[in-house]
Protein backbone atom coordinates (compact mmCIF):
# COMPACT_ATOMS: atom_id res chain seq x y z
CA UNK A 1 0.00 0.00 0.00
CA UNK A 2 1.14 3.45 -1.15
CA UNK A 3 0.97 6.20 1.06
CA UNK A 4 0.53 9.67 -0.71
CA UNK A 5 1.22 13.26 0.40
CA UNK A 6 0.83 16.10 -1.64
CA UNK A 7 1.74 20.13 -0.38
CA UNK A 8 2.10 23.45 -2.02
CA UNK A 9 -1.20 24.34 -3.08
CA UNK A 10 -2.86 27.88 -2.11
CA UNK A 11 -3.91 31.20 -3.28
CA UNK A 12 -2.62 32.77 -6.02
CA UNK A 13 -3.82 35.62 -9.10
CA UNK A 14 -4.09 34.89 -12.47
CA UNK A 15 -0.69 34.84 -14.29
CA UNK A 16 0.85 33.67 -11.36
CA UNK A 17 2.57 30.11 -10.62
CA UNK A 18 2.78 27.39 -8.38
CA UNK A 19 4.65 24.05 -7.40
CA UNK A 20 2.70 21.20 -5.86
CA UNK A 21 4.72 18.54 -4.36
CA UNK A 22 3.49 14.55 -3.39
CA UNK A 23 5.71 12.41 -1.29
CA UNK A 24 5.35 8.88 -1.49
CA UNK A 25 6.00 5.75 1.01
CA UNK A 26 4.92 2.18 1.47
CA UNK A 27 6.41 1.17 -1.89
CA UNK A 28 9.04 0.92 -4.32
CA UNK A 29 8.74 4.93 -5.99
CA UNK A 30 10.27 4.50 -8.87
CA UNK A 31 8.69 1.28 -10.00
CA UNK A 32 5.20 2.96 -10.85
CA UNK A 33 3.98 5.92 -12.94
CA UNK A 34 2.43 8.78 -11.00
CA UNK A 35 -0.23 11.33 -11.70
CA UNK A 36 -1.96 14.61 -11.03
CA UNK A 37 -6.13 14.83 -10.81
CA UNK A 38 -8.04 18.08 -10.14
CA UNK A 39 -11.49 18.23 -8.79
CA UNK A 40 -13.73 21.64 -8.89
CA UNK A 41 -16.99 22.43 -6.77
CA UNK A 42 -19.36 20.20 -8.49
CA UNK A 43 -17.48 18.82 -11.32
CA UNK A 44 -16.14 15.27 -11.83
CA UNK A 45 -12.67 14.04 -11.12
CA UNK A 46 -10.20 14.81 -14.13
CA UNK A 47 -6.89 13.91 -15.72
CA UNK A 48 -4.19 16.53 -15.25
CA UNK A 49 -0.50 14.90 -15.70
CA UNK A 50 1.02 11.80 -15.96
CA UNK A 51 4.64 10.45 -15.76
CA UNK A 52 5.94 6.92 -16.18
CA UNK A 53 8.29 5.43 -14.18
CA UNK A 54 11.40 6.50 -15.66
CA UNK A 55 10.56 9.63 -15.87
CA UNK A 56 10.92 9.62 -20.01
CA UNK A 57 7.58 10.13 -21.00
CA UNK A 58 4.78 12.42 -19.76
CA UNK A 59 1.46 13.40 -20.57
CA UNK A 60 -1.15 16.36 -20.27
CA UNK A 61 -4.51 17.28 -20.36
CA UNK A 62 -5.05 19.77 -23.39
CA UNK A 63 -6.53 22.22 -20.91
CA UNK A 64 -3.02 22.27 -19.28
CA UNK A 65 -0.65 21.68 -21.96
CA UNK A 66 2.12 24.40 -22.19
CA UNK A 67 1.40 25.64 -18.84
CA UNK A 68 2.10 22.71 -16.60
CA UNK A 69 5.15 20.47 -15.86
CA UNK A 70 4.85 16.88 -14.67
CA UNK A 71 7.90 15.95 -12.97
CA UNK A 72 9.79 13.17 -10.63
CA UNK A 73 12.70 12.88 -8.29
CA UNK A 74 13.09 8.86 -7.91
CA UNK A 75 15.85 9.43 -5.14
CA UNK A 76 13.26 11.79 -3.11
CA UNK A 77 10.05 9.52 -3.71
CA UNK A 78 8.53 12.76 -4.84
CA UNK A 79 6.51 13.79 -7.85
CA UNK A 80 6.05 17.64 -8.51
CA UNK A 81 3.57 19.61 -10.92
CA UNK A 82 4.88 22.93 -12.02
CA UNK A 83 1.98 25.16 -12.72
CA UNK A 84 2.68 28.59 -14.82
CA UNK A 85 0.17 30.71 -16.01
CA UNK A 86 -2.63 29.83 -13.96
CA UNK A 87 -6.23 30.95 -14.72
CA UNK A 88 -9.33 30.88 -12.28
CA UNK A 89 -10.75 27.68 -14.58
CA UNK A 90 -7.68 25.67 -12.82
CA UNK A 91 -9.27 26.47 -9.36
CA UNK A 92 -9.95 22.62 -7.83
CA UNK A 93 -8.45 20.43 -5.14
CA UNK A 94 -5.33 18.90 -7.08
CA UNK A 95 -4.53 15.11 -5.80
CA UNK A 96 -1.51 13.10 -6.75
CA UNK A 97 -2.36 8.98 -7.39
CA UNK A 98 -0.19 6.25 -7.99
CA UNK A 99 -0.37 3.48 -11.00
CA UNK A 100 -1.44 -0.09 -9.75
CA UNK A 101 0.94 -1.72 -12.06
CA UNK A 102 4.69 -2.16 -11.67
CA UNK A 103 6.32 -0.53 -15.21
CA UNK A 104 3.48 0.65 -17.30
CA UNK A 105 5.19 1.64 -20.63
CA UNK A 106 2.14 4.60 -21.08
CA UNK A 107 -0.50 4.76 -17.97
CA UNK A 108 -3.60 6.38 -18.71
CA UNK A 109 -6.50 7.94 -16.88
CA UNK A 110 -7.97 4.51 -15.85
CA UNK A 111 -4.55 3.09 -14.39
CA UNK A 112 -4.06 4.86 -10.80
CA UNK A 113 -5.28 3.44 -7.53
CA UNK A 114 -3.57 5.28 -5.01
CA UNK A 115 -4.71 8.67 -4.26
CA UNK A 116 -3.51 11.48 -1.44
CA UNK A 117 -6.16 13.67 0.32
CA UNK A 118 -5.47 16.91 -2.16
CA UNK A 119 -4.14 20.23 -1.84
CA UNK A 120 -6.41 22.99 -2.30
CA UNK A 121 -5.43 25.56 -5.68
CA UNK A 122 -7.09 28.85 -5.89
CA UNK A 123 -6.86 31.26 -8.84
CA UNK A 124 -8.14 34.73 -8.20
CA UNK A 125 -9.21 36.61 -11.21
Amino acid sequence: QVQLVESGGGLVQAGGSLRLSCAASGRTFSSYAMGWFRQAPGKEREFVAAINWSGGSTYYADSVKGRFTISRDNAKNTVYLQMNSLKPEDTAVYCCAADSLRFRVRPTAGDFDSWGQGTQVTVSS
